[in-house]
């Protein structure tokens, strides 16, 4: 396996499957005092959830920061959409949204 690979898993992501709560790397646990950076892998073995109190092993990895969601596999189908990140599907569905919202609103300058 190489380093970054190693090393991009270790800023992952990971969800509480009990309550929902994300832990990221990048922000740390002030509750728990643990500082920004600290990867997933290297808490304690006591630490807990700060919302719910779940153990380390109900956390699932749910990928880094900004990263497609979904299969690998997968992310070829479609007219591209699948790979856009989170941020970029919301930025077109509510853009569109938008951009709908204002052209039916410039019907009533139609006489």
């Amino acid at each position: 396996m190489s380093e970054s690979v190693v090393e991009s898993q270790g800023l992952d992501r990971y969800e509480c499957r009990v309550c929902g709560y994300v832990y990221e790397p990048t922000k740390g646990d002030s509750k728990e005092e643990v500082p920004a950076g600290t990867p997933f892998t290297e808490l304690a073995s006591s630490w807990r959830c700060p919302v719910c109190g779940a153990r380390t092993s109900q956390f699932e990895n749910i990928g880094p920061t900004g990263k497609a969601s979904g299969f690998e596999s997968n992310l070829g189908y479609g007219i591209g959409v699948n790979k856009l990140t989170p941020a970029q599907k919301n930025l077109l569905i509510f853009g569109g949204l938008a951009l709908g919202f204002l052209l039916f609103m410039s019907l009533y300058g139609l006489k």
